[in-house]
């Protein structure tokens, strides 16, 4: 049989008194003070769109990542990340987390040939916005690559 000590109260006391103790010094160190968000009035907004996801990051104009999003962390899985309507969603979630920092003027740069390209562009439009310019940076190859050498028999 296996005997139970119990610590006489002065001792339980004192150790309690030590644990708290020490959990106030980590709440302590870990209580920093929070970054306030700075306030943005101009940005960028990248959408890039593959055949797989959505990708929408909205910068300002120095190129610092303010807010980002994509279909898949809204909650979208295998190929329902590809469809138009992740693509509006994606956007209309950010342009949510983004009414708190100001940004009103925005330069669009898309890129990719995925399906929510469109949608994500149409959602930022209806969404009230001021858009100043939209380019298209997918990249295009010319030239291409150099062909195979013919084969030799």
């Amino acid at each position: 049989m296996e005997e139970i000590t119990t610590q006489p109260e002065e001792q339980k006391t004192e150790a309690a008194t030590g644990v708290e103790a020490a959990v106030s010094a980590v709440a302590k160190i870990k209580s920093k003070k929070k970054k306030s968000k700075n306030k943005v009035t101009k940005g960028k907004i990248f959408i890039n769109s593959t055949y797989n996801n959505t990708i929408v990051s909205v910068t300002d104009l120095t190129g610092n990542v303010l807010i980002w999003g994509s279909a898949g962390k809204i909650g979208f899985k295998g190929s329902k990340k590809s469809t138009p309507y992740a693509g509006q969603r994606v956007m209309e979630d950010v342009l949510m987390r983004l009414k708190e920092r100001g940004l009103n003027e925005v330069d669009v740069f898309i890129k990719g040939i995925g399906a929510g390209r469109e949608s994500a562009v149409r959602a930022l439009q209806g969404s009230g916005m001021n858009v100043l310019t939209i380019k298209d940076t997918t990249p295009i190859p010319h030239g291409g690559v150099r062909p195979k050498k013919p084969r030799r028999v």
